[in-house]
């Protein structure tokens, strides 16, 4: 430091002069300083010593010298004498100042191992978000980020890695819950898809998508993030920790290359059909239907003779911005840029990015494609994403938004002759509110009040009055007890079992977590799925009991064309959701044949038989569960609305056994949950299997599913 700085500088004392910089020279370049003797002054220059001296941060300062920021403080500061007449350190260095602009310690996170700064920056910058997604995406037209949360842990500690699981006994709702408190989850998740079947993900398939390809890409984000979900919901809460497993998932199935499609392209992109629904904005950009994860409109460059220009290849509407989305054909979207938020001024958009994008599409014409986002109403704070199709922009102008700011409105046309879709959801709702009445309604409600919603008998296709007559019956009936040689006496969770709670046994036949998420969602991937019963002492509505709270979707039975009657929702349903049980009789599989005629078995369910592995899941799943006792159905007579799901080989929908715990007799039960996202108006199937060779009598039936991997035939 050549000049040293007068009172001027300080600040506090007088404005900090800028203009004063510090020469600052390398290490390399100063001398080392050995203390002098004890009985020589700091500021005395014994003969033939070297001209310098070294004075501390508290002084006493030679003549000549003051202190600098952020060592500054008041003469009287410099040495406080305590009641005692001790000298207070802590005042000679300024500990007892009041700095306004400290930070707190707890601010600070301790950098993990192998963490480097540039990822310590996005951490930081991916926090900032996290408050404004705690509950879903915004619309995102506004920002300019491409991708969000694609580190490996999503800006959280990774420092676990390689612990043992550990668990803290706390108190939840009156119970000792052992909460585990240490999982690598990223370890968790590599032993995962390593078993997965992701042969069909080879490099030409991630560039360039398929049907199998995006199937297999969200069917594995959906069990990443449904494990993620229930190993977090069994460790301890954070306050101010926001999970978010979507993300989590999202951003590990990135770094692994296991997406689809990453090559943008203008118009359809493979694999994904009109009207294909998601429920996470990350899914989009794992399937390479919408890259940004967060703003709304997503461009590539493309080359014109010399040059290259921006196009727009798609959007998403979801209610951020003042978009017009009344009108099923006609979409009039709002431009991104222009700070939409409260905290911020807003300014006039600019014609750039994503706004240059969509007007040099105006001019050149081409494709955009368009995503919808519609209210989840099982969830107040979340939206469904709708995948509309191909429009085009027709027009484009600037007008004054609500903030009174310039905003760039486009307009854009549906293609004709394209399946409907958003159509599809307005016409449902209307049917809900009772605006609009459905055509072909035979009867109201089938089950006769027998079910928690009405179930429509439906048919506008032809002229048949209904099916052959049957009682409605939503459980099912067993004939005679089957004895258990395992007597179990239930758990004790009183107020319902609940996550983490190692104690419950219940949950420890379930691998230590709960089977199913705070939703309902089916989370645990065993073969059997274990549920609280007659013997347990929760309420009805604990969380262990999904399969029996009746039916959460409004369904419909509905005539088809050519394969009689099947089933579909008016309901989007997610993946993982239960949607019914199989009820019926419980007959003796050693007579099935007396039972049931050959003509009249389309109405059982055989558990004995085996089905095709669901696409990803491990090969060593193959073939039926291991059940307590063959366990065959019978919904010819008795039944509910399983008996009317028709046969697919590529279906949506899978089943499971459930044991509910009953004393000393087996109660195993049949529970149907989906296997992807279906939208609304979907037919639900599922694949009845193959006959044991053992049992099969030779006898095959024309298969109608018409699906790419149809086998031709079901026994």
């Amino acid at each position: 430091m050549e000049q040293p700085l007068g009172q001027d500088s300080i600040p506090g004392a007088g404005s900090l002069d800028k203009s004063k910089v510090l020469n600052v020279r390398p290490l390399r370049q100063l001398v080392p300083v050995f203390p002098s003797a004890s009985n020589v002054s700091s500021f005395s220059t014994p003969q033939g010593a070297a001209p310098f001296v070294c004075a501390g941060p508290s002084g006493p300062f030679p003549p000549g010298v003051a202190p600098f920021y952020p060592f500054f403080f008041s003469p009287n500061e410099q040495s406080q004498q305590t009641p005692g007449g001790t000298t207070n350190t802590n005042a000679s260095f300024g500990l007892n100042s009041p700095i306004s602009t400290a930070v707190p310690i707890s601010s600070f996170r301790t950098p993990t191992e192998g963490t480097s700064a540039q990822n310590t920056g996005s951490s930081r910058k991916n926090s900032r978000r996290r408050a404004q997604l705690q509950d879903g995406y915004s619309d995102g037209q506004n920002d300019n980020s491409q991708y969000y949360g694609i580190g490996a842990n999503d800006g959280e500690d990774s420092s676990k890695a390689g612990r043992k699981n550990k668990s803290k006994k706390k108190t939840r709702n009156g119970q000792d819950i052992n909460f585990m408190s240490d999982v690598d989850i990223d370890a968790m998740l590599n032993d995962m898809v390593s078993t997965y079947n992701l042969s069909v993900l080879d490099s030409n398939r991630q560039a360039h998508g398929s049907f199998e390809a995006v199937s297999c890409v969200l069917m594995v984000f959906d069990l990443l993030r449904r494990k993620i979900s229930q190993v977090e919901e069994s460790k301890e809460s954070t306050p101010g920790n926001i999970r978010r497993p979507d993300l989590k998932a999202g951003a590990f199935l990135m770094t692994k290359g296991v997406r689809t499609n990453s090559n943008k392209r203008v118009g359809a992109v493979p694999g994904v059909e009109i009207g294909d629904i998601f429920f996470f904005r990350m899914e989009l950009c794992l399937v390479g239907l919408h890259a940004p994860s967060m703003a709304g409109i997503d461009y590539m460059g493309l080359k014109i003779s010399q040059d290259e220009e921006p196009v727009a290849v798609s959007i998403v509407s979801s209610g951020g911005y003042e978009d017009d989305t009344n009108d099923a054909d006609v979409l009039i979207y709002s431009g991104q840029g222009g700070v939409n938020r409260k905290d911020k001024e807003s300014t006039d958009q600019k014609l750039e990015r994503g706004n240059l994008a969509l007007e040099k599409s105006l001019h050149r014409g081409n494709e955009v494609r368009v995503v919808r986002g519609v209210r989840d109403f099982s969830n107040p704070t979340g939206k469904i994403y709708v995948y509309d199709g191909l429009y085009k922009i027709q027009e484009s102008w600037v007008e004054k938004g609500k903030s009174g700011c310039n905003v760039f409105k486009y307009k854009l046309v549906r293609l004709p002759g394209q399946r409907e879709a958003f159509l599809t959801w307005k016409l449902v709702q209307q049917w809900k509110n009772g605006n609009a009445s459905r055509i072909g309604v035979i009867i109201p409600d089938l089950a006769s009040g027998a079910e928690s919603l009405p179930v429509s008998l439906v048919n506008d296709v032809d002229d048949e009055k209904g099916p052959a007559y049957f009682t409605y019956y939503a459980g099912l009936k067993y004939l005679k007890p089957v004895c258990s040689t395992e007597p179990s006496a239930g758990c004790n969770c009183i107020g319902g079992c609940l996550p983490g709670n190692l104690n419950c046994p219940c949950m420890q036949k379930n691998g230590g977590y709960l089977p199913y998420s705070s939703n309902g969602v089916l989370a645990s991937q065993q073969s059997m799925i274990y549920e609280c019963g007659a013997s347990c002492q929760c309420p009805p509505n604990c969380r262990n009991r999904v399969s029996q709270g009746g039916l959460k979707f409004r369904l419909e039975v509905f005539r088809t064309k050519g394969k009689g009657w099947g089933l579909r929702s008016w309901d989007p349903i997610r993946a993982g959701a239960y949607i019914c049980q199989y009820a019926g009789e419980v007959i003796d599989s050693s007579k099935e044949k007396d039972s049931v005629g050959d003509n009249e078995d389309s109405y059982v369910f055989d558990a004995k038989r085996s089905c095709p592995n669901l696409e990803v899941l491990p090969g060593d799943s193959d073939g039926p569960p291991r059940l307590p006792f063959p366990l065959v159905i019978s919904a010819k007579n008795v039944g509910n609305v399983a008996r009317f799901m028709n046969h697919s080989c590529s279906p949506n929908v899978y089943w499971k056994p459930i044991l509910r715990e009953n004393k000393s007799e087996h109660d195993v039960h049949i529970a149907f949950h989906a296997i992807r996202h279906v939208p609304p108006m979907m037919e639900l199937t599922y694949d009845y299997g193959i006959v044991p060779p053992e049992s099969a009598n030779g006898r095959k039936i024309d298969c109608l599913c018409e699906s790419l991997k149809c086998r031709g035939y079901f026994c």
